[in-house]
Order: structure tokens, then C-alpha cells, then sequence
């Protein structure tokens, strides 16, 4: 579909089952996040934009609402309806979400504004939202205090080259007070627990640049990450590694 970026159309296409794995999930406190800050309410209506295989989907599809999921990459959504077939999931882009205006209570993005942070994606994200409504944005950060977690970032980072990061803090340019008000942030810790293989090789395998990397330079990246693993006094010999994060949820008002 247009308006995909390159890297994300053939890293996530490729590696959508390892992200499905790697990816960890979201801090149970978000629920009350969203209820206080998103207005998000039982029998609301709340779209999930660049829903992805459906990780932030189920923590939505617990709270009695109607969830509209919208991912424009088929592989990701051929993973979001084996593990979530009772949601709707459409296919659209940030720039043309096929729903009609004044739809939405709220509309929340986990791991993806950054890909299209722009005037237009903002104006439609307006569009399909009520009067009063709420946009939500949502990510978990790597703890990059831990020396290991940092050492992941150096051997990932040279590979990244133009690709949209959080991190930059780009994402945040659009929001000039056409729209919506200024990102508010809420932060929450999390975790992410399983082994060496789910955690750190499946996790940095599905990072859409290392993802469409050639099979020879992936294997390179593998191979440092595997030689971290079984290096480091906090890492070596574990069968269970706890992966620290920070969850960082953005509430942004829409400005009637």
C-alpha cells in the first residue's frame, strides 16, 4: 500500500511472526491511563492505528469496548487475526483510515506514530475522531541505563541509517496546535521476561531496519547479539532474562 515506508514494508513483511515473539507487552496500569486520560469508557469506540500483530490490540480488547484495528502491512495483519480473530482489522494507512468522520472516542498508536508523523497523518487522525476526542500515543523505551541494553543499542544503531526513531524526538514536530494540544507524558516500568532468544534475539531481529537487512549482515547482527548473550555476567548461563523498559504514554487532546 502507498505511503508505507520502504524499510517497514519489508522488515515487518519479513519478520512479522519474530515480532509477534520478541515484542514484549504493555504495563497493566495502562488501563487506568486509558480510562482516566483517554476517556475511554465501556462501549466506546477506539481504533488501534498501526496495530501491528495485535500487542497493544489485546490490552484494549479487555475493556468492553468496540476495537477497530488498522494495520497496512498484510503480514502483520495476517498474524493479528490468528492470535485476535473475534477484532475487526482493516487495511489503511495513518494518511487514509477507512472509517468515517467523528467515529472514535479515542485513537492510540503503540510503537508507531513515528512512522508517519505528519500534518496530514494528524488531520485525518482528527477527522475520524469525536469532538472532544483523544489521541494516545504510546511506546516502551528500553532502559538504556543497564550497560547490556546499551550494548544492544550500539550493535543495532549503525544499521538504523534514515529510518524513523522515536528516540529523535521528530515524531513531535506536527503537533504545532492545529489539532491537538501538546503530547502530556505519563511514564510506567516494564518488563519484559522470557529467554535470550524471545527477548533479545527475536526482539532486535523484528527492528524494521535490522529486519530487511540481507541475510549475510543479519547474520552479523545476530551473531553480536548471540556473543553479548553469552558474554555478559548479567546475561550468561540465564534461562530467564528480565528485560527492563519504560513505558511512555502521550495524551493528546483534540482541539475542537
Amino acid at each position: 500500500m502507498a505511503g508505507i515506508q520502504k524499510v517497514a514494508q519489508i522488515g515487518y513483511s519479513s519478520q512479522a511472526g519474530t515480532y509477534a515473539k520478541g515484542r514484549p507487552s504493555y504495563p497493566i496500569e495502562l488501563h487506568t491511563w486509558l480510562r482516566e486520560e483517554l476517556e475511554i469508557l465501556p462501549g466506546s469506540t477506539v481504533i488501534d492505528l498501526g496495530a501491528g500483530t495485535g500487542k497493544f490490540t489485546r490490552l484494549l480488547s479487555s475493556m468492553e469496548i468496540d476495537v477497530v484495528a488498522v494495520e497496512p502491512v498484510e503480514a502483520m495483519r495476517t498474524e493479528f487475526a490468528k492470535s485476535l480473530p473475534g477484532i475487526r482489522i482493516l487495511e489503511g494507512t495513518a494518511e487514509c483510515i477507512p472509517v468515517g468522520s467523528g467515529t472514535a472516542q479515542a485513537l492510540v498508536c503503540a510503537q508507531a506514530f513515528h512512522w508517519f508523523a505528519n500534518e496530514r497523518a494528524l488531520a485525518e487522525i482528527y477527522r475520524v475522531l469525536k469532538p472532544n476526542g483523544r489521541l494516545g500515543l504510546i511506546w516502551n523505551v528500553r532502559d538504556e541505563s543497564v550497560d547490556w541494553v546499551a550494548a544492544i543499542t550500539d550493535i543495532i544503531t549503525p544499521y538504523e541509517g534514515d529510518t524513523p526513531r522515536f528516540y529523535t524526538g521528530l515524531w513531535r514536530l506536527p503537533f504545532t496546535g492545529r489539532h491537538f494540544s501538546t503530547p502530556e507524558l505519563t511514564c510506567f516500568r516494564n518488563t519484559h521476561s522470557g529467554s535470550a532468544q524471545e527477548v533479545i534475539i527475536d526482539r532486535f531481529l523484528s527492528v524494521s531496519f535490522i529486519a530487511a537487512l540481507p541475510p549475510a549482515e543479519k547474520a552479523k547482527v545476530t551473531e553480536q547479539l548471540q556473543y553479548l548473550i553469552e558474554t555478559h555476567p548479567s546475561l550468561r548461563g540465564r534461562e530467564i532474562i528480565e528485560f527492563p523498559y519504560q513505558t511512555q504514554a502521550y495524551l493528546c487532546r483534540r482541539l475542537d
